[in-house]
């Protein structure tokens, strides 16, 4: 009898975990690693408790613990060159972290897909893309974060800096994750003009690759208006079939904040189906600075006011760029 009821133990456990596993999503769209010198530049003053890099082996602990098969590492290579940071010799430091970055994802070749971290408005970005489009581990795809870079939709040296990045990663076959909220420190507008720009200015300089509007066009802080304008406004446009938006996905990642406010939930479930579901994105974000795990993050999305099969839906996406 005891030899039965541990069987019968086992095999509960075993189910749960099986279960699980299924619902789990099949990738996580928008994951980083953190090297030990970039852990240690945005750590928090002492005596706060700094932040613990983050390598290829705990991110895939972290997957494992999800029942995550496969992750997008977007390279953070980009804070080195973050306008509010005073850093000693910041583009060698941002090539240094993209190669770190590669060294890490070659590790496991068939669970992590990396992609090239740059900060778009520097002089030397399109030849550090360039460098990046021969790197067989960071070829994959460009991460660009307009908050970080101080990205203004309204300076036209912006715009045009960006459309030949956009023009670049396009010429490489890269695909484009991009972080669209403008800085919050900086109080760079932001809203359904800047929506507009993005959509009129930048997405048709790269028609042929997938652009992966970040976190849904927001920055992960609860109540953001001005973010939730904008997504009605990529929303709008993907849900009238306008032929630029033909390759843009959405990851619904770092949102975890946003998702705990009900009327916010609403919103963003709300918009989610107005994109079509079948091109949302789960990500989780860096599990650092507050951010939830994998695991955790995807049982925070499950909050969200959505249907199971809508959630079967997006834990089986798969954007082109990972069905290689």
């Amino acid at each position: 009898m005891a030899m039965k009821r541990i069987l019968v133990a086992v095999a509960t456990i075993l189910s749960a975990q099986l279960a699980y596993a299924q619902e789990a999503p099949l990738a996580d769209h928008h994951q980083h690693l953190f090297s030990p010198a970039l852990a240690a530049l945005i750590s928090p003053a002492p005596p706060a408790t700094p932040l613990t890099p983050i390598a290829a082996d705990d991110l895939i602990a972290l997957l494992d613990a999800a029942g995550i098969k496969r992750a997008v590492v977007l390279s953070t290579a980009y804070i080195w060159e973050q306008g509010t940071r005073t850093v000693d010799g910041p583009a060698e430091k941002l090539r240094a972290d993209n190669d770190w970055t590669s060294q890490q994802v070659a590790k496991y070749p068939d669970r992590l897909i990396g992609f090239c971290g740059i900060n778009p408005l520097k002089d030397y970005a399109l030849d550090e893309l360039a460098r990046c489009a021969k790197d067989p581990n960071l070829r994959n795809g460009l991460k660009m974060h307009f908050g970080n870079s101080g990205v203004d939709y309204h300076n036209a040296q912006h715009l045009e800096q960006l459309r030949r990045v956009f023009r670049a990663a396009n010429g490489y076959r890269m695909p484009i994750v991009v972080h669209m909220r403008a800085s919050f420190s900086l109080k760079l507008p932001y809203g359904r003009d800047e929506a507009r720009i993005f959509l009129n200015e930048l997405v048709p300089a790269a028609p042929d690759v997938v652009i992966q509007i970040a976190h849904m066009a927001g920055g992960g802080a609860p109540g953001d208006q001005l973010a939730l304008q904008a997504l009605e406004v990529l929303a709008e446009a993907v849900a009238k079939g306008e032929p630029r938006t033909k390759l843009l996905y959405f990851d619904a990642s770092g949102m975890n904040a946003q998702i705990a406010v009900r009327d916010e939930a609403a919103v963003l479930s709300t918009r989610m189906r107005q994109i079509g579901v079948q091109r949302i994105l789960f990500g989780s974000d860096g599990a650092t600075g507050g951010n939830a795990p994998p695991r955790e993050a995807w049982a925070a999305f499950r909050t969200l006011p959505l249907t199971e099969g809508e959630f079967r839906t997006i834990a089986m996406n798969v954007p082109p760029y990972l069905r290689k």
